[in-house]
């Protein structure tokens, strides 16, 4: 009996050493408007629908959709919206693949977005962080 749970224990140990690591992640995006900078993070959801904007000052929301599965769904979008009377109105969509290559300022790059009303300028790049 002890040499099968010694068998069932480097079975299980072994299994573990071999298995792919857990990619648990979270995305933060660092904007930057009117001279204030903020950083706005999110979790990976299965209802991408269900994801609010995040307020950016007083004209942008910004979105970001993370999905990690299923597997051929899994990606990173990232939605930029102009918030006006008649409501929100998309400016600026970026979609990366999960997990998304490393570069300079993250995995985006710096991006400026323009709102083209009143001329203001939104800054981000986006990164994944390990999930705290």
């Amino acid at each position: 009996m002890a040499a099968n749970t010694e068998r069932r224990r480097r079975a299980l140990l072994l299994a573990a050493a071999l298995a792919p690591p857990a990619l648990a992640a979270d995305v933060a995006c660092h904007l930057t408007y009117g001279g204030e900078a903020r950083t706005i993070s999110a979790r990976p959801t299965t209802v991408p629908h269900a994801v609010a904007p995040a307020a950016v000052g007083s004209f942008f929301l910004f979105r970001i959709v993370f999905r990690q599965e299923p597997a051929d769904l899994a990606g990173i979008k990232l939605y930029t919206y102009v918030d006006r009377d008649e409501g929100p109105t998309l400016i600026h969509q970026a979609s990366y693949p999960y997990p998304p290559p490393a570069a300079v300022h993250g995995f985006t790059g710096r991006h400026l977005v323009y709102e083209p009303l009143r001329d203001s300028e939104l800054q981000y790049w986006c990164e994944l962080k390990d999930a705290s």
